[in-house]
């Protein structure tokens, strides 16, 4: 592969590992975006459409994107704003994907109970932009500056064990589930910012010809979203009780009713939200429907 290879491409910036990697992938195939990556090469041709995808660490996408070196990224939300990449970058999409906390902890046996206790204190992070922002505006409001403000120190990793080796008196980190905050006797006081996946393009593109790729795959992946969070239910219903079950499953514009052979019989499809879908079934059987049946959806445009 050479220079020569990308041109025209688009580029699209996906991350080469960690918690997004692996979900990236899942998008990308049920975008139909086909592709074969070499081992150990970061950058690849999709067979398809006129795109280059590149591997990059997730923390350098930002700042690719927003000087328009790649035309198009997934990346966090939280990894935008810790680049100070918000101005250049637009997010086009939240992901679902990749959800967490960014989050003030500290140790439970602790006298620190608020941000308030914590600040003019020490405080390791791997968010050094962030939670210095967060500190500087909390030291401001509180009154506390130069040898009272709050101390913000940078690790790359392992930053639930700086309390304990009594590196610092809080922490600022990315909390999933909290197992690993709790095993480490940490607890949260305060939630900085909340983030997922997201797409992203540059706020100042450099290849306006590409807009038209760019919005093709941004309706695909976003049908692609929509279809992880919708399920298809299809039922029989007698005509006696056809209001009741379509009162149940509206649609998102209405259902679809057919008429079956059988007299005054019909059968309804319509899409329901995945995470109601037990309960949408129990409720139409209630109502008389009958053969109750859910069929997931692998794409869609909604």
């Amino acid at each position: 592969m050479n220079a020569d290879s990308l041109n025209g491409r688009l580029l699209f910036a996906i991350p080469k590992k960690g918690r997004l990697h692996e979900k990236c992938l899942t998008l990308l195939a049920g975008a139909d975006i086909q592709f074969r990556r070499a081992n150990r090469l970061d950058v690849c041709l999709a067979t398809n459409h006129p795109i280059a995808l590149v591997f990059l660490p997730a923390s350098d996408i930002p700042s690719f994107v927003g000087k328009g070196n790649v035309d198009l990224g997934i990346t966090g939300h939280d990894v935008i704003l810790e680049a100070a990449m918000e101005d250049y970058v637009k997010e086009e999409l939240r992901l679902g994907f990749g959800k967490c906390a960014l989050q003030v902890q500290v140790p439970e046996a602790s006298d620190i109970k608020t941000v308030e206790d914590l600040a003019g204190k020490r405080v390791v992070t791997s968010f050094e932009t962030v939670a210095g922002k967060y500190f500087d505006e909390l030291d401001t409001r509180l009154g506390f500056a130069g040898d009272k403000k709050t101390k913000i120190e940078y690790v790359g990793g392992s930053v639930e064990a700086a309390c304990s080796l009594g590196l610092a008196d809080g922490i600022v980190d990315l909390v999933e589930s909290g197992e690993t905050m709790r095993a480490a006797g940490l607890h949260a006081i305060q939630t900085v910012l909340t983030t997922e996946a997201v797409l992203i393009r540059s706020s100042a593109p450099k290849h306006p010809h590409l807009t038209p790729i760019i919005n093709l795959i941004t309706k695909r992946i976003a049908g692609v979203i929509a279809a992880s969070k919708f399920v298809i239910v299809q039922y029989n219903v007698h005509g006696d009780t056809l209001a009741a079950a379509t009162a149940i499953t509206p649609g998102r514009r209405a259902p679809t009713v057919s008429r079956l052979e059988e007299d005054n019989w019909f059968a309804v499809s319509a899409m329901v939200e995945k995470n109601k879908a037990a309960d949408v079934m129990d409720s139409l059987v209630k109502a008389g429907a009958e053969d109750v049946l859910v069929f997931n959806l692998d794409n869609c445009r909604v």
